[in-house]
């Protein structure tokens, strides 16, 4: 049976068997388990930003609005301070328009991390805060002013900015609701120090509504988020073997096609075809529960191995397949070919069990990095399996009289 299976067990071979993990690589799981939490709130949050810059047309039509009433009302009431902030408005305003409309396809389309959707939140944020600032004092400078008719076009441009801010960016509450608060907040203030019961019940029903809209946008944020990590989750899982928490074909395919080009502007990539030499026995001994565990425990080794950058999946079965990327001599291919062998050559606990097994590996290096990664794999295969033929046709031969 050695010399088939070539195990050894401390419980004896095809024993009774209670599945647990060594802590090792409960430790391994618990980091995978982290990382993969960590990048999905970074893909939620990247996907928040994103719809900041969805539709420029409200701001423009705020632009359009802000104006008229601007001018209306500085018509009817000429006052050197309005205009100055006025004009301020406008100009911030503009300000913001241009810098959505230049960050905009960057925004909706480019791969970005979360460190460029925090410099692009910033670049919306920052002016849109700016022109919440200068309406709010807008807004408070009409009031101290003795026209009803321009009160009642300004609370009309306040409350419709607000509608718009909650519409827009209610899904960044750290911008929407500073924009609502410092738009809507001097007016009720100004309008307030009126002292007139229709003024201050305007003040108060105002606030209410600034309350309920303020709910309604962390209601929303927190929907919205939740929504959208299910389906990044969802999508993530597609993408990832359940067993492993490896990336599977479909992951790998996708990662090679996104940083080939990026990753290896100049140099090689290297493509590893793995299989476990005497892996069945463990199934067919132990039972799949321990052949799973023993697959996990392979994928842990195989994720210490790499660097960072470059990608390890699972394609099925006990095949793996790990990609290098960047590399500037072949030879760096072949010396991760032989630690990964004599990583997994190292005896596995699981359980009450000491297994071993082996990794057979083929190995194909490309300098081209438009090549498609499917040949690759195949052609690293065909290797895997000339290697298996080689080490066949060596293996000492039995003869009986």
């Amino acid at each position: 049976m050695n010399a088939v299976i070539n195990l050894i067990t401390l419980g004896g071979l095809c024993s009774p068997l209670v599945v647990a993990e060594d802590k090792q690589q409960r430790r391994e799981e618990r980091e995978v388990l982290t990382t993969s939490n960590e990048s999905l709130t970074d893909k939620v949050y990247v996907e928040l930003v994103r719809s900041l810059y969805l539709n420029i047309m409200p701001a423009v039509i705020l632009w359009i609005a802000f104006a008229l009433t601007l001018g209306l009302i500085y018509h009817e009431q000429p006052d050197d301070l309005l205009l100055v902030l006025g004009c301020a408005g406008l100009v911030v305003s503009t300000a913001r328009l241009a810098v959505t409309q230049f960050l905009r396809g960057k925004a909706l389309t480019a791969a970005i991390d979360r460190m460029e959707a925090r410099k692009i939140e910033l670049a919306f944020g920052l002016p849109y805060i700016g022109f919440s600032l200068l309406l709010g004092m807008f807004g408070a400078r009409v009031f101290w002013l003795l026209s009803p008719e321009s009160h009642m076009l300004m609370i009309c441009l306040v409350v419709g900015y607000c509608a718009g801010v909650a519409t827009g960016a209610g899904l960044r509450p750290n911008i929407a609701l500073p924009g609502m608060a410092l738009a809507v907040g001097p007016t009720i203030i100004a309008a307030a120090m009126h002292a007139d019961p229709i003024y201050v019940g305007m003040s108060v029903i105002a606030f209410a509504f600034l309350m309920a809209g303020a709910q309604s946008v962390l209601v929303r944020h927190s929907t919205v988020r939740a929504e959208i990590a299910k389906r990044l989750a969802s999508v993530s899982l597609a993408r990832h073997d359940t067993l492993t928490t490896l990336p599977n074909r479909l992951g790998l395919r996708e990662y090679y096609e996104n940083n080939a080009s990026t990753i290896s502007p100049n140099g090689l990539i290297a493509v590893h075809y793995l299989d476990l030499d005497r892996f069945k026995p463990v199934n067919d001994c132990f039972g799949h529960a321990v052949g799973d565990a023993l697959l996990s425990a392979v994928a842990g080794r195989l994720r210490g191995a790499i660097r960072n950058g470059d990608i390890v999946a699972r394609l099925g079965g006990d095949e793996f397949a790990v990609i290098q990327f960047g590399l500037r001599r072949a030879e760096e291919a072949e010396l991760l070919a032989r630690r990964i062998s004599a990583s997994i050559a190292q005896p596995f606990s699981i359980g009450d069990h000491s297994l071993s097994v082996t990794a057979c590996i083929g190995t194909v290096v490309s300098h081209n990095r438009n090549e498609r990664l499917d040949l690759l794999l195949q052609e690293a295969d065909e290797k895997l399996y000339d290697r298996k033929r080689a080490r066949h046709d060596h293996a000492p031969r039995v003869v009986t009289a």
